[in-house]
């Protein structure tokens, strides 16, 4: 492609001074690659003013521009230069040849458009890391000499750790940027080795004046990097170097929100320091990534954001590619602001650089595609245009030129055919980006706050003044005034016991007036307001949730209509407010995961955490069962759910929490002792779960327990293949007792469920795990009445493909035994009399839904009987597990009329009903006396017939 005339002209002159200087080096060039030069000594002046300064460039590049990537091969070759300098002098000299000859190389790389944006920066990254570590390698040695070495209190020598932070720390170095870093060592001591000790702060507090000096100082080969130093704790008046314990009271102390945004990126310099930066890393992490979801981050980054648009309006900034709105900052803003709030709680945001991050943000699905792809496509886009601005002069410059020749320069570097295009391209780019972040963060001075009326900021302001809130109410014709006005001034009471601090009390401030106007004159609202003020003063000292719910007034209303709903979920709320943060996505709030994606989508959301991180993954298999019963709630509460999909959803969820847990305890019992070796020839691992009762009825509710029982299919005096042998029968004995533990251990986000494994055979006396053969003459041989009444409601929730048919073998065969009808019933009503004692209503005219007499027991117990009395003859009556699908079979059998089974089918579902929601409500099963008339009717009726017959 021809060049416009003012770059021909420029390219003529630059050819020119070279074939003066360097005819030698200039006559090689010939063809496609004269060309090429030509073209890119017109483009770029720090490209021409680099050859033309060092005449074995020219050659040089010559012969290395065809290589392919350099970087891993930066430190070798840099080393190798700096081990024969002997002074200080030689060693700058060195590293800004080295520097000039491998940015020259990048540059023209850029130019001609043969290098990709993320190899270029990777480039440049590790390029300076190369010129740091190598001159600091240099130094440490020569400072060695001088004053010894720095030891810690055993002896053991002391490295100086060099932080990069920023664009160096997250790999996407611009062309001209400074460089800024934080120096620091793990402990004090003092240096051994020398005539006088001097203390490890003071020996590296020199090493790191020497190493910026080397780095930054100016000389007649110029110089490698601005060094900002800037960034580390109390800025320039604090010491050039801390120790690791200094940092992290520092963090933990006095850190401010602007340095969490600034520690996203830290990154130590060189891998050899990698292992020793592990330990300050756990140190700081907690500092950076807030444990629960951090709204605060928002507005943090709004004040950062006002700051930079103040400077940029101060210092006349205009058409600034970076700092401009929808620049580059407001990508990196996007980018961080969902590590910050949500990065303590997703490691996969935990990741320094930007297109990780914005491919993390994609995988949550925390924005939507078409905003994450103009996101990226504008990042790169003005990326690409900030490299080559700046490869121009070698000048730290964001904004775009103002003079023609370089706007025709940047123009055709980017393969634009005008400058005109090349501005409409990149406002479109910024565009897009802006729109993105003012949806996301937008201004502080942006006010998106709901208009409140005066008199709920006033109620708030009195609330220690309970008759002015009183009459205030009453004005309102609010419900219980007397109520309300008591149980705010408790809350301020409560409130004024813990320590807020200023932010939190004006979070608090400017929240309460709009959570009082969206309860206070609505039905049951005492009821509410108590619920919803027992949560706030639960997350009262974690100004993050306050702020989430501030942020979003839309959380507000959801948390009012579910804590409305259900006291069970309001203390469910309180009890895990990580679950707020569900509030803020409607879609996903009232729709639960469908039944087919619990397996996968736990699998998804633990494959983030490290399978040998087993506290961490122990946790989020919490988080994720108390999101998913939330959704459960809210879409049960909505009538998006009948009854029977909600106990769908509860128990394809703990069946997906089963197979996690299980997964678990395999990884773990196999790490430390292999696997049994009768699984060598084979697929799966020879165990499974059964499932009893609710869970094996499909019937969970909300509050269940899990009655399971373990099976494994070891064959005896086989042994395990791992580093520590045991007996396989041995193994897997200790794999379900693994089970249980990880199930009811007590973490922060409570116990998984209650496992309850008494139902195996000979109960808590028996083996915890047990082979199907053994299981089957068990409940041929002695197994009691109700067990195999049990036996009805049990299906395999987690095993191998084998193994759960010959259990489904074993069932149908102890079901459809031939029984004497006569001493059934009465083994089962018998049964059934002794539950009502012990656990029937004790309260006069009261009716306790499940054990008194009318209520659901009785219809679990008459289907138990039906299938044990008739599967003999029928053994289809075995195929369900769950009490409805069992009753429709009766009536297809012939062996219940169609409208008693049909009627007891729907009293059943009726008050299974009433128990969902007063479960939901956290209330008592028992419920007046003339409840379920018409329910109870049907169900004595049928037991007096099938229970109480003669014979």
């Amino acid at each position: 492609m021809s060049l416009p005339m003012e770059l021909e002209t420029c390219a003529a002159r630059r050819l020119e001074a070279l074939a003066e200087q360097q005819s030698d080096n200039l006559a090689s060039w010939q063809g496609a690659q004269r060309e090429t030069l030509t073209r890119t000594l017109a483009l770029s002046d720090f490209i021409a003013e680099s050859i033309l300064h060092d005449d074995t460039l020219l050659p040089w590049l010559e012969e290395n521009l065809p290589s392919g990537l350099r970087a891993p091969q930066y430190r070798k070759r840099l080393k190798e230069k700096l081990d024969s300098q002997q002074d200080e002098n030689g060693l700058m000299r060195e590293l800004r040849r080295f520097r000039r000859q491998e940015m020259t190389w990048l540059a023209w790389h850029d130019f001609n458009d043969t290098m990709t944006l993320d190899d270029s920066l990777s480039h440049l990254s590790k390029l300076a890391e190369a010129l740091i570590m190598e001159a600091y390698g240099w130094l440490y040695r020569h400072c060695c000499t001088e004053w010894g070495t720095p030891c810690d209190a055993e002896g053991n020598p002391q490295p100086m750790l060099v932080l990069g932070m920023g664009k160096l720390g997250g790999g996407e170095l611009n062309f001209s940027s400074d460089i800024d870093l934080i120096f620091t060592y793990p402990e004090n001591g003092e240096t051994q080795g020398a005539r006088r000790s001097i203390a490890n702060a003071q020996f590296f507090t020199r090493l790191g004046q020497r190493l910026i000096k080397a780095l930054d100082q100016q000389t007649f080969d110029g110089f490698c990097y601005r060094v900002d130093m800037r960034l580390r704790p109390f800025g320039d008046s604090g010491p050039l170097v801390m120790s690791f314990a200094a940092l992290e009271d520092y963090y933990q102390e006095q850190g401010r929100e602007w340095e969490r945004y600034a520690m996203i990126k830290a990154r130590v310099m060189g891998k050899e320091q990698f292992d020793c930066y592990q330990t300050l890393r756990q140190m700081l992490r907690p500092f950076v990534f807030r444990r629960y979801i951090d709204f605060s981050a928002i507005q943090s980054l709004r004040r950062m954001k006002a700051m930079i648009r103040s400077e940029v309006r101060r210092r006349g900034l205009t058409n600034n590619i970076k700092l401009g709105a929808g620049g580059i900052r407001e990508i990196e803003f996007i980018a961080q602001s969902f590590q910050l709030i949500r990065g303590g709680r997703d490691p996969i945001l935990r990741r320094r650089g930007l297109f990780f991050t914005l491919y993390a943000i994609r995988q949550l699905g925390l924005l939507p595609e078409a905003e994450v792809d103009t996101l990226e496509a504008s990042y790169r886009y003005l990326r690409r245009v900030e490299n080559l601005l700046q490869a121009i002069d070698d000048k730290q410059t964001q904004t775009l030129p103002d003079n023609p020749l370089d706007q025709i320069r940047l123009a055709i570097a980017m393969g634009e055919n005008s400058w005109d295009d090349l501005t409409a391209a990149i406002s479109a780019h910024m565009l897009g980006v802006h729109t993105v972040f003012d949806d996301l963060i937008g201004d502080e001075e942006d006010n998106g706050e709901t208009k409140i009326d005066a008199d709920f900021g006033e109620i708030w302001d009195a609330a220690r003044d309970p008759d002015l809130v009183e009459k205030i109410l009453i004005d309102m014709s609010a419900a219980n005034p007397v109520e309300k006005a008591q149980a705010l001034l408790r809350f301020k009471e409560e409130l004024a016991k813990r320590t807020l601090g200023p932010r939190g009390r004006e979070v608090l401030n400017r929240l309460m007036p709009v959570v009082l106007s969206n309860i206070v004159c609505r039905e049951n609202s005492l009821a509410v307001l108590e619920r919803v003020l027992k949560l706030l003063v639960s997350i009262a000292t974690r100004t993050t949730y306050l702020e989430l719910l501030d942020e979003h007034h839309g959380a507000i209303t959801q948390l009012v209509r579910l804590c409305s709903a259900s006291r069970m979920v309001a203390e469910q709320l309180a009890s895990y407010p990580i679950l707020l943060d569900e509030l803020l996505d409607l879609q996903h709030l009232y729709n639960p995961t469908p039944l087919d994606q619990y397996r996968n989508e736990l699998f998804d959301f633990l494959a983030r955490i490290p399978e040998e991180d087993m506290e961490q993954q122990m946790e989020m298999i919490r988080q994720y069962k108390q999101t998913q019963l939330l959704r459960i709630a809210a879409a049960d509460i909505a009538d998006v759910l009948p009854v029977m999909k909600v106990s769908d959803h509860l128990t394809y969820l703990a069946e997906a929490i089963v197979e996690a847990v299980v997964n678990q305890a395999w990884y773990q019992m196999a790490e430390k002792y292999g696997q049994p070796k009768h699984l060598r020839e084979r697929d799966g691992r020879g165990f499974a779960v059964v499932g009893y009762g609710k869970v094996g009825g499909i019937e969970l509710g909300y509050g269940s327990d899990l009655d399971v029982v373990f099976l494994h299919d070891c064959p005896d005096n086989v042994y395990t293949d791992g580093p520590k042998e045991i007996d396989g029968r041995q193994f897997y004995l200790r794999l379900a007792q693994r089970i249980v533990h990880l199930f009811s251990t007590r973490t922060t986000s409570g116990v998984l469920y209650e496992i309850d494994t008494r139902l195996r055979p000979s109960g808590v006396s028996g083996m915890l795990v047990t082979t199907l053969e053994s299981f089957q003459d068990y409940q041929n041989k002695e197994a009691w009445t109700w067990e195999h009444q049990a036996l009805v409601r049990t299906r395999l929730i987690y095993g191998d493909v084998a193994l759960g048919q010959g259990f489904g073998k074993v069932r149908k065969q102890v079901l459809t035994q031939a029984r004497d009808v006569a001493s059934l019933r009465k083994d089962v009503a018998d049964m059934r009399v002794k539950m009502r004692e012990h656990l029937g209503s004790k309260e006069s005219g009261k009716f306790h839904i499940k054990q008194d007499p009318g209520g659901i027991t009785d219809i679990e117990f008459m289907t138990q009987f039906l299938v044990l009395a008739h599967s003999h003859d029928e053994p289809a009556l075995t195929r369900w597990s769950d009490n409805v699908r069992i009753l429709e079979d009766m009536a297809q059998a012939g062996i219940l009329d169609t409208a008693k089974a049909l009627a007891l089918r729907d009293a059943y579902i009726v008050m299974r009903d009433e128990i969902h929601r007063l479960n939901l409500l956290d209330a008592s099963v028992e419920v007046a006396n003339d409840s379920f008339a018409h329910e109870r009717e049907v169900v004595r009726e049928a037991w007096s017939q099938l229970m109480e017959a003669k014979g």
